[in-house]
């Protein structure tokens, strides 16, 4: 498939969808998120790819949100579909059975952040910046950011990044927990690949099972949760090589306790 305002490259088990608007900082507009939407669609299919990895094109911006010569132009009707389509899109990729990190290059602001909430992980560049500004706009962020944000960093810091607009540097964003890793500009995307390729080593079942547990107990609650947990541990054990596995681990527990 031909894509405009992105590019999608797969490498053995890897994908990456990188946002190709650097003109306008990776701005999107409706015709990238429907690009986008139509990659997360097309790798869901792809049992081989076990990693998607979301960047920026160029060294300055992951995303600075929407495109502002376009937005200016929105009915509120089309405010509310823009809204659903770009929660829509982050869901796919919270519930995707692929584990996806974002490599943030730099400028992650608005809806580009609130993309970046939704990935599983999220590594840095030393030069990235982090916002949601939308009040300073006259508007609230879209695409749930009100809803991941205060669960990643808290409710005051939360709050107090919306109300302000404030943008902080990404070693602020790493003492916060908004992002996982903090590396070089040079290493971002290697960084990025190499720990890939380490959560793809380990049983694919396993790791999405992980991720399926953990999104369920937040959608859900803690009990219920810890239900879905109990037979995923037992889901576990119905496949066949699950005694090599254990026995496997045996090696890398005496090697590291």
């Amino acid at each position: 498939m031909n894509y405009q305002y992105i590019s999608l490259e797969k490498d053995d088990c890897l994908s990456l969808i990188t946002l190709n608007r650097p003109e306008v900082m990776n701005a999107y507009h409706k015709e990238m998120l429907l690009e986008l939407q139509r990659a997360l669609e097309e790798i869901r299919k792809e049992d081989e790819i076990r990693i998607i990895i979301l960047t920026g094109m160029g060294s300055k911006s992951f995303s600075v949100g929407a495109d502002l010569d376009w937005l200016e132009d929105l009915t509120p009707r089309r405010a509310r579909e823009l809204s659903r389509l770009g929660q829509s899109i982050c869901s796919d990729i919270e519930q995707s059975s692929k584990i996806v990190l974002a490599a943030i290059n730099g400028y992650a602001l608005g809806g580009g952040l609130e993309l970046a909430l939704a990935c599983d992980l999220r590594l840095a560049s030393s030069r990235a910046r982090f916002g949601q500004p939308e009040v300073k706009l006259g508007l609230v962020p879209g695409f749930d950011g009100t809803q991941r944000l205060p669960r990643m960093v808290g409710m005051g810091l939360a709050k107090e990044l919306m109300f302000t607009g404030k943008i902080i540097d990404a070693s602020e964003a790493y003492e916060v927990g908004l992002i996982n890793r903090l590396v070089t500009p040079r290493d971002l995307l290697r960084s990025s690949r190499k720990l890939g390729r380490q959560i793809a080593n380990h049983v694919p079942e396993a790791v999405g099972l992980i991720k399926s547990a953990i999104n369920h107990g937040i959608r859900e609650g803690h009990l219920s949760g810890s239900s879905y947990e109990t037979e995923a541990f037992g889901t576990c054990f119905a496949r066949e090589d699950y005694p090599e596995n254990i026995r496997d681990s045996k090696g890398f527990i005496d090697e590291n306790i």
